[in-house]
């Protein structure tokens, strides 16, 4: 992202979220706050309706993410930090009274998801506290101060990232046992069929057009490995079939098919 610009990244994410409201009114994962904050009208938002594959991929990911943190906080967890939040709403949407919402993201883009926040009348709750990180040039380690075991939702982020950068925050998360961790991540273009391989170095020309590069790619194998050496267990890895059969009742993905992940972890 440019320096002293909002990640557009985060808000090509905000309106597929808003557009599956409208769509598929919410039929993967209900978010009422989605339309209002990403500023868009709905006629522009239908027009969206071309990318179903993204923004399918995009609902089950958040979908994704808050059952397993309803399950986290049912066993006690009271803090979550939400990983490059972009226009995310869940801390706005909070059902949990008692547990605490920690934003994490770059201070260009939390300027604007506040000016965004304040136009479309969403209020900040207690809750909801901010903190200002640029992935790449700090460590989050230093300047995240955690209570206790927490739920990290770090979505649309990992491809962004160097493999350093990456390691970086997973090894800060991991030093707390009983942290839990929900990121996605993309197996790379050589491992697609030609149409798809085609499809995906196409996106990642155009995201790398706006200054926001996919940097880094991972295959099943080495990411439980990466997992596993910082003390990680209990790892959920849902690729494309596994993510057809949960959340689409479709069952005719052939197993190994490759393309982006969904994955959960729980710190030993």
């Amino acid at each position: 992202m440019e320096t002293g610009q909002p990640s557009r990244t985060a808000y090509s994410a905000a309106r597929y979220r808003a557009a599956h409201q409208l769509l598929e009114h919410g039929a993967i994962f209900q978010d009422p706050f989605a339309v209002r904050i990403s500023g868009t009208e709905s006629s522009e938002l239908l027009a969206d309706a071309p990318r179903r594959g993204m923004r399918l991929f995009i609902a089950a990911r958040h979908r994704f993410a808050e059952d397993a943190l309803a399950t986290a906080v049912r066993r006690g967890v009271r803090q979550v930090v939400v990983l490059g939040a972009g226009l995310d709403t869940f801390g706005y949407r909070n059902p949990f009274d008692d547990v605490r919402v920690i934003e994490v993201d770059h201070p260009d883009t939390q300027a604007w998801k506040r000016e965004r926040l304040r136009a479309a009348g969403i209020e900040i709750p207690s809750s909801v506290s901010y903190l200002g990180v640029d992935f790449e040039k700090e460590s989050l380690a230093d300047r995240l101060s955690l209570t206790g075991p927490s739920f990290f939702i770090w979505l649309g982020v990992v491809p962004y990232l160097t493999l350093e950068g990456f390691l970086a925050t997973l090894t800060a998360i991991s030093e707390i046992s009983g942290n839990e961790v929900v990121f996605d991540y993309a197996q790379a273009p050589a491992s697609m069929p030609d149409a798809r391989r085609a499809a995906l170095e196409e996106r990642a020309a155009r995201v790398a057009r706006i200054g926001e590069p996919w940097l880094t790619y991972f295959e099943p194998e080495e990411i439980a490995g990466l997992l596993v050496e910082r003390g990680f267990g209990e790892i959920e890895d849902l690729g494309p079939a596994q993510l057809a059969a949960r959340f689409f009742d479709r069952h005719d993905v052939p197993p190994h098919t490759p393309g982006g992940h969904i994955l959960r972890a729980v710190r030993a």
